[in-house]
C-alpha cells in the first residue's frame, strides 16, 4: 500500500527534532491567553505521549470531547480514551462528532455510564446506540454546526484530531476533514493530535501549526477507505439521465459519496469546464480531472481550484489530494453557506434520500422513527442551487426506485415518524432509473403524476390508487 508523500526532509522519525528546533517552551498557558488563529506559530511545542498516556493525563469525568470525523477519525485515540475511561471508572463524558469511521467502542452498552455519543451527523457505528437511547443526535444543517462551538452551545474540553506530520515550518494539515474542526479547535482548551504519515497534506483552512497542539501522539494507522464498488445497472442509468440531461458544460457540481454520484461522474466524460464546490467529493473526480473535464475555470470564486470540506474515499483519492494546490479544503460554514452556493455558475446539486412521498417530501435522515444519518448538507445545497444567481442552478434528488427488497421508494406517504429533511417546496428535480420528474411549479396532482411516472412499473397502479385516496382526484399532467 502506498502512503501519501510528506514535505521533503520531514518524517515521523525527525518530528521530535523539528519540534525542539521550533521551541523549548513549556506547556504552561491558558488557551485563551493567545490568538485563536491556528496558523500563527507560538513559542511552544506539543508534549509527545502515547495515546493511553495522553488520556491518563487529560481525561476526567464530566468532560466534553470533540472528535474529528470521516476519513480523519482518530480511531486509536478514541480507543485509548475508551480504555482509560473504563480503567479510571469515569462518568458522564460526552463525545461530540460528525460521521465517524470504524468501530465506536465507547458506545458499547458496558460503557453507557461513562460515555455518551452526540452525533451531528450519524454513521452506522452509532445507530444502534442511538436507537437504544444510549447516544444522542442533533438535527442540524452542516453549515450551522460551527455555530454550536462559537456560541458555546457545545463547549469541548478536549479536541481529538488527526493531522499530517509537520513541514519544515512546523505546519501540519487537518487533511481529509476540515468541516467544523477549526470551530471546535479554537474553542477547545486542550488539543490532542494523532500525527499520521498516511494523512494527506491539504490546503485552505486545513493548516494548523504544531505549536497549537498540546499533546502529540504518533500513530501511522492507515486511513479508512470507501468506494470502488461498481454501480448497479439502475444507478448507471440514473447517472446517464443526470449527466446527459441536467448537467451543462461549465456547471459547478456538488455530490456526496456512493455509487450514484460516481455514476453521474462517469457520465460526464464529454463535458467541459466543470467545477467542484461540494461539502465532499469522492474518487470519481480523479478521472475527470485527468481528462480535463474538471477545470474550475468558470467559477468566479476559487477559480481553477476544487473546493471541498471533507473526504471519504480510497488510497487513490488520498494520494490525489495530497500536496495538491488544485484542491482547497475549507470550513463547512463557508462551503455549505446557501448564499455562497447560489453564487456558483450553473450550480448543480445532486443528493440522495431514503424515500419521497407523492407530494415531493423527502426523507433522508430516518427510516420511520429510527434515526439513520442526519440533515447533512442536502438542504444547504438544494436551496443554494435553487437560488442560483445566474438562474441556471439545478437542485436534484436522485434515488433508485425500489429498495433491495423490492419496496417502492416513491411512497403515498412517508413512513410514520419519518423526518422531512427537504420539504416539498424545496424539491425541483427527482431522478430514478425510470426517468426525470420536474416538480417545480407543479400542483399536488401534477407532482403525483410526475413521480408515479418515474416509480417502478410494479408499483405504479398502487401509487395511482393511493394518490386518488389522498388527493380525492386522479393524478394528471
Amino acid at each position: 500500500m502506498s502512503v501519501c508523500k510528506v514535505v521533503p526532509h520531514v518524517t515521523s522519525r525527525n518530528f521530535g527534532r523539528i519540534s525542539a528546533a521550533l521551541s523549548s517552551a513549556k506547556l504552561n498557558r491558558s488557551y485563551f491567553t493567545y490568538t485563536q488563529s491556528l496558523s500563527q506559530p507560538l513559542d511552544r511545542v506539543p508534549e509527545r505521549l502515547t495515546a493511553k498516556e495522553a488520556f491518563e493525563k487529560w481525561l476526567k469525568s464530566g468532560m466534553t470531547i470533540y472528535a474529528q470525523g470521516a476519513a480523519a477519525t482518530p480511531v486509536p485515540l478514541l480507543d485509548a480514551m475508551t480504555e482509560v475511561g473504563a480503567a479510571k471508572n469515569l462518568k458522564d463524558i460526552k463525545v461530540v462528532h460528525m460521521h465517524t469511521e470504524k468501530e465506536a467502542k465507547y458506545v458499547a452498552p458496558e460503557y453507557k455510564d461513562i460515555f455518551r455519543s452526540v452525533s451531528l451527523f450519524m454513521a452506522a457505528n452509532v445507530r444502534k446506540s442511538v436507537a437504544e437511547g444510549r447516544s444522542d443526535a442533533i438535527p442540524i444543517f452542516l453549515q450551522d454546526i460551527p455555530k454550536l462551538f462559537h456560541r458555546k452551545i457545545i463547549k469541548p474540553d478536549i479536541a481529538l484530531i488527526q493531522v499530517s506530520p509537520p513541514d519544515q515550518h512546523g505546519y501540519c494539515s487537518l487533511g481529509t476533514s476540515v468541516d467544523c474542526v477549526r470551530a471546535a479547535l479554537v474553542n477547545s482548551p486542550i488539543i490532542v493530535a494523532q500525527i499520521n504519515v498516511n494523512m494527506p497534506r491539504t490546503f485552505g483552512d486545513a493548516i494548523i501549526h504544531m505549536s497549537h497542539i498540546d499533546t502529540a501522539v504518533e500513530d501511522n494507522t492507515p486511513l479508512p477507505e470507501h468506494g470502488g464498488k461498481p454501480a448497479s445497472p439502475e444507478e448507471t442509468k440514473i447517472g446517464q439521465l443526470i449527466g446527459q440531461n441536467l448537467v451543462e458544460n461549465g456547471a459547478t457540481l456538488q455530490m456526496g459519496i456512493g455509487s450514484i454520484p460516481d455514476a453521474v461522474l462517469s457520465a460526464l466524460k464529454d463535458h467541459k469546464d466543470l467545477g467542484i464546490h461540494s461539502e465532499m467529493f469522492s474518487v470519481g473526480v480523479i478521472d475527470l480531472v485527468k481528462r480535463g473535464c474538471i477545470t474550475n475555470n468558470e467559477k468566479k470564486f476559487h477559480r481553477g481550484r476544487m473546493v471541498g470540506s471533507f473526504l471519504v474515499g480510497n488510497r487513490a483519492l488520498y494520494d490525489f489530494v495530497d500536496n495538491n494546490p488544485f484542491v482547497e479544503m475549507l470550513e463547512i460554514d463557508y462551503v455549505n453557506n446557501t448564499h455562497i452556493v447560489s453564487l456558483q455558475p450553473k450550480m448543480t446539486a445532486i443528493n440522495s434520500c431514503i424515500e419521497v412521498d407523492l407530494t415531493g417530501q423527502v426523507c433522508a435522515d430516518s427510516i420511520g422513527t429510527r434515526m439513520f444519518s442526519g440533515f447533512g448538507g442536502q438542504v444547504d445545497f438544494i436551496r443554494g442551487a435553487a437560488e442560483s444567481v445566474d438562474g441556471r442552478g439545478k437542485p436534484i434528488i436522485a434515488l433508485v426506485s425500489v429498495t433491495k427488497k423490492g419496496e417502492s421508494k416513491i411512497v403515498p406517504t412517508l413512513k410514520v415518524g419519518a423526518g422531512v429533511v427537504t420539504s416539498r417546496a424545496h424539491v425541483n428535480y427527482v431522478v430514478t432509473e425510470q426517468g426525470i420528474a420536474d416538480l417545480f411549479g407543479k400542483t399536488l396532482r401534477q407532482r403525483a403524476y410526475e413521480l408515479i411516472k418515474i416509480s417502478h412499473p410494479d408499483h405504479r397502479e398502487a401509487l395511482e390508487k393511493a394518490a386518488f385516496e389522498r388527493l380525492k382526484c386522479m393524478p394528471a399532467p
